[in-house]
């Protein structure tokens, strides 16, 4: 049945970029996200042969391809690892919840590389000059960094390695140096760079200074410029803003509630 599944997906390997897009929208509409990852990895690598990048859409659309299918095996693992750490169930339970928490790793690690190596090899530019006369072109990279971040901080939950805190803290890094040059103190995509970031310093690298510090300054920014906000963004923009005090809130206080909202992602 696998391989059948997977020749399916392959027939649509020659197809333009184009054609590739039309799909994923089908595949997103159907709620078919691990095609939809498949496709997306087409259609970058596809792009990026011919020297072009990606619309908006076709960004915004593999981070949803990949938020949808890493989120619910991230979910899934901490429900896991919950229980394992309430000590429930019997010994057999114990065990089989071990050998199956390991299987989720597994899969939740092969996905987060694998989104890794299309960033990384397809996606970022390595030497990049930004321009003030261009924050589109800066706004993009941003959101690949972001994006990388986010993904190394995803394996260093539930790993020990610690080259993935190390490459999580420098994409983050990265991408705010270059979001401060020409992104706006509101723009959402700087918001939620600093959101995620001041997540990633809190509960993965447990400095929690840096984190308060982080976010205190990007929401403090912002909201000396809420009156220039435009229509399109306000929206996204003063959620995030929320978020960060949220977590301001919860980290000043001392009493980390672990439901509360981690993040948010364009």
């Amino acid at each position: 049945m696998a391989a059948t599944e997977t020749a399916g997906i392959e027939q649509f390997d020659e197809e333009p970029a184009t054609k590739l897009l039309i799909l994923a929208r089908i595949t997103e509409t159907a709620e078919r996200f691990e095609d939809m990852c498949t496709i997306m990895g087409k259609l970058v690598k596809k792009k990026h042969a011919s020297s072009e990048g990606l619309e908006v859409e076709e960004r915004n659309m593999l981070s949803v391809a990949y938020k949808n299918v890493v989120g619910q095996r991230r979910a899934s693992w901490r429900t896991l690892k919950a229980e394992e750490d309430a000590d429930e169930g019997n010994a057999d339970h114990k065990t089989y919840r071990s050998k199956y928490k390991k299987l989720v790793e597994t899969e939740l690690k092969n996905k987060c590389l694998e989104v890794l190596n299309l960033l990384e090899t397809n996606l970022i530019v390595e030497v990049f000059e930004p321009d003030v006369d261009d924050a589109t072109t800066t706004e993009t990279q941003v959101f690949y960094l972001k994006m990388c971040g986010d993904y190394y901080r995803y394996l260093a939950e539930f790993s020990d390695e610690e080259e993935y805190k190390t490459e999580a803290g420098s994409k983050y890094e990265k991408a705010m140096a270059l979001a401060k040059i020409n992104l706006a103190p509101t723009h959402p995509t700087r918001l939620g760079l600093a959101l995620n970031a001041s997540v990633c310093y809190y509960e993965i690298m447990n400095e929690s200074e840096k984190a308060c510090t982080l976010a205190k300054e990007a929401f403090d920014e912002a909201i000396q410029k809420l009156d220039s906000l435009s229509d399109s963004t306000y929206k996204d923009s003063t959620l995030i803003m929320q978020l960060l005090r949220d977590n301001l809130t919860i980290w000043t206080s001392e009493s980390q509630d672990n439901a509360n909202v981690e993040e948010h992602e364009d």
